[in-house]
């Protein structure tokens, strides 16, 4: 039985390098994508975190606003100064 020889056409060892470097750059690049995914991701999480944070503590901060508006706080801050409460000089305020 007789061997036959493998003739290499001109530029296969350049083609065969190009498909190479190809399937080893998309590796890569698909690599580098899931990596900036998923750092995307958690830092999307760290603000969603900040955002609830101060949400919550904007919410406080309303409710002690209404604590200290309230008509019974002027009324006891009126009497530690000595004054007497007098509705006609009261101003509403609204935003």
């Amino acid at each position: 039985m007789k061997k036959t020889k493998y003739l290499k056409l001109r530029g296969e060892k350049f083609l065969t390098t190009m498909i190479v470097f190809f399937v080893v750059g998309f590796v890569l690049v698909s690599f580098v994508g899931k990596a900036m995914v998923q750092s995307s991701n958690s830092e999307l999480q760290r603000l969603k975190s900040k955002i609830n944070s101060q949400n919550e503590m904007n919410a406080s901060i309303q409710m002690k606003i209404n604590e200290l508006a309230s008509l019974d706080n002027a009324l006891e801050v009126a009497d530690t100064f000595g004054l007497e409460y007098n509705n006609s000089n009261i101003r509403v305020i609204s935003e």
